[in-house]
């Protein structure tokens, strides 16, 4: 079988951070996600809504995802879940191998918060599908 190259495949790192912010979120334990700052939520630089991408020089993706978690989870056990779900997501959908998930917990919320769904989460339209 032949390859053949008609082009370049580029994808955006607003999706990397879609990716990443949706499989974080769907990880048991997991509350939300938490932005570090507050101009970050008012900034139209970070959307990504807690998860922060760099892409170093060597070309090499490090994800910092800032997190909420459920009262009564075990902490570790949860960070190490999100990591896996995260650097398998991002792989699998977009072939973009992270080197580095590093999690972050903001803050342990009660039994009685409601949890946010993902569309207002996000603000995607395709999540309303």
């Amino acid at each position: 079988m032949t390859t053949e190259t008609i082009g370049d495949i580029v994808i955006s790192p607003r999706v990397l951070e879609v990716i990443t912010g949706i499989a974080a979120t769907k990880v048991d334990g997991v509350h939300s996600l938490h932005n570090k700052t507050v101009a970050d939520g008012l900034s139209k630089t970070a959307l990504g809504k807690g998860v922060y991408l760099q892409t170093a020089e060597d070309g090499t993706v490090n994800a910092d995802i800032y997190v909420y978690l459920q009262y009564g989870v075990n902490v570790p056990s949860v960070a190490m879940a999100v990591q896996q779900a995260v650097k398998s997501a991002v792989y699998d959908m977009a072939e973009v191998a992270i080197s580095e998930v590093n999690i972050h917990v903001a803050g342990i919320v009660t039994d009685k918060t409601p949890k946010p769904d993902l569309a207002a989460l996000f603000n995607e339209d395709f999540l309303n599908e």
